[in-house]
């Protein structure tokens, strides 16, 4: 194998692919990323199994060839000559050369044919959307799927798709997210969970355009394709919470509210609130006014808001980490907050779609 390409691009694909490789596992190969040469084009890919990244770059191939390289340490190298126009050269020894100006360095490659044979999805179940759109659902929902190993259907995100809009939803036990998102085109209805780790890295090599992007998917598995970059993963296999089911459809108390003002207002009495085992913040409604408060051995912290309100008055306690999260990934300018009794799910949406609703349950306060 011979090449020389631009370090730029080399690099810009190194801290691609890396993110699929494997942190810590017992076979070494896992850790690796391959470098395939074949007309005029250097296609880098690593996997753990679970998530596989393929990134594809132009290059001058000389001789064609492949090999795996020691991800971790190719990848601070290559990051290093961004600059640099470099040659790849592998030797019969399984070396490769990296030359660049007037220096070079040789690293001792892995065995190729212990490499995984990446999945190849051809399905033709598929459905597309904006870019943008498909990194802003991610990123306003993932951070409510699960964390811990008890549950690990929960550590995924469920994908709903009809034939006009995709619905995706976490859920930890604690607290729901759920957000929607038009899409362009959907060869059928389907249904699939997502690990979260692969979401997140998905959302990472999206930008922020109004191009179109692809999903298929293939009985187990999902590829999002990039053109230049395919980014596959398993899915997740089981039965998700009924989601539906945790809803509420009635409400006893609804308040209207600034966004940015209670996001400030709840963040002071966050200070607080840290300190206790629950993070615990309460909210009292009661003749059109909102007072939020903290208390800790320290001392105690009181905002009040005016509010729109619509019913009873009524006093409840959560987690303020979870409605703060929920208020980093609203864009609107006043939201709904519903509520049903102090010791029911309470939810949050917006005053002017039905975009996302946020679902949070609350704190008994003890009397």
């Amino acid at each position: 194998m011979k090449l020389i390409c631009e370090g730029l691009d080399l690099s810009e694909a190194v801290l691609k692919v890396i993110k699929a490789t494997a942190l810590k596992t017992t076979n070494p190969i896992l850790e690796g990323i391959k470098l395939k040469a074949v007309n005029d084009q250097l296609i880098l890919s690593a996997t753990d199994l679970e998530l596989s990244i393929e990134k594809t770059i132009s290059a001058d191939v000389k001789i064609e060839g492949e090999c795996v390289v020691p991800g971790k340490f190719f990848a601070d190298f290559v990051k290093k000559l961004s600059n640099e126009k470099i040659e790849l050269t592998l030797n019969e020894q399984k070396v490769l050369k990296i030359k660049y100006t007037d220096s070079e360095g040789f690293l001792q490659c892995l065995n190729e044919e212990e490499f995984p044979l990446l999945k190849q999805i051809t399905s033709p179940e598929y459905f597309s959307m904006k870019k943008r759109d498909l990194r802003d659902i991610i990123n306003k929902t993932i951070f409510s799927v699960a964390v811990d190993d008890s549950r690990p259907i929960l550590k995924g995100c469920k994908f709903e798709v009809t034939k006009e809009e995709l619905t995706l939803i976490a859920v930890d036990g604690f607290r729901l997210a759920l957000v929607k998102k038009p899409i362009l085109t959907t060869s059928a209805e389907m249904n699939f969970i997502v690990p979260a780790r692969s979401l997140s890295e998905i959302s990472k090599i999206l930008d922020d355009s109004e191009e179109e992007v692809k999903i298929f998917m293939q009985r187990n598995y999902i590829m999002v394709d990039l053109i230049d970059t395919k980014v596959m993963t398993r899915l997740l296999n089981g039965d998700f919470i009924n989601y539906q089911n945790v809803i509420p459809s009635k409400f006893n108390t609804m308040i209207t509210v600034n966004k940015q003002q209670l996001e400030d207002a709840l963040e002071r009495a966050s200070l607080l609130a840290r300190l206790d085992k629950y993070n615990k913040v309460v909210f009292d409604i009661k003749d059109k006014l909102l007072t939020i408060s903290s208390t800790s051995d320290i001392g105690n912290i009181t905002e009040n808001l005016t509010v729109a309100v619509e019913g009873k008055d009524i006093s409840i306690a959560f987690n303020a980490r979870y409605f703060s999260e929920c208020m980093r990934n609203i864009d609107d300018e006043f939201i709904k907050v519903n509520f049903d009794s102090p010791i029911s799910p309470f939810t949050i949406t917006s005053t002017e779609n039905k975009e996302f609703l946020y679902l949070i349950l609350p704190v008994r306060i003890l009397k």
